[in-house]
């Protein structure tokens, strides 16, 4: 006779109570380097926009706006064929951009990296250990105040 299998006899697999202790970490911008990161997609016109917007409220919070970068997606023709796939759920951004991003944070000396976009905690968690320095979304700093 079929029995079902039971949840309950399996392991959790994901952390418990301590994993939530540790993810968000709230992250004090006052007085920090802070590097701006902004995903936007080709619809998005007013992206020039967003971001200063994002840096002046940065800046009125007592930080220091060392840098931004932009990833666009959909601008080129290969680019807007590829619009309905799924793009990086691990790091938000292309490879290629993360790259780029962490060069330039290391170049700029920031303590930060703030992305424009709202994060997971997968995202965060990843990029922080990719870039080697806190990352958190916009969202998230202004609750921290």
């Amino acid at each position: 006779m079929y029995q079902f299998r039971r949840r309950d006899r399996r392991p959790a697999r994901r952390g418990g109570p301590e994993s939530a202790e540790r993810w968000p970490v709230p992250i004090e911008v006052a007085g920090a380097n802070v590097m701006i990161v902004g995903y936007f997609s080709a619809k998005e016109k007013s992206y020039v926009a967003l971001m200063d917007a994002a840096a002046s409220e940065l800046t009125a919070r007592g930080a220091r706006i060392v840098g931004r970068t932009v990833q666009r997606r959909g601008v080129s023709g290969g680019g807007v064929k590829k619009m309905a796939l799924p793009y990086s759920s691990r790091t938000l951004l292309s490879s290629g951009k993360v790259r780029e991003v962490a060069a330039a944070c290391e170049g700029a000396d920031a303590d930060v990296v703030v992305f424009v976009a709202s994060l997971t905690e997968h995202q965060q968690r990843v990029l922080t250990g990719i870039l080697g320095r806190p990352t958190v979304s916009l969202s998230e700093t202004r609750a921290a105040d």
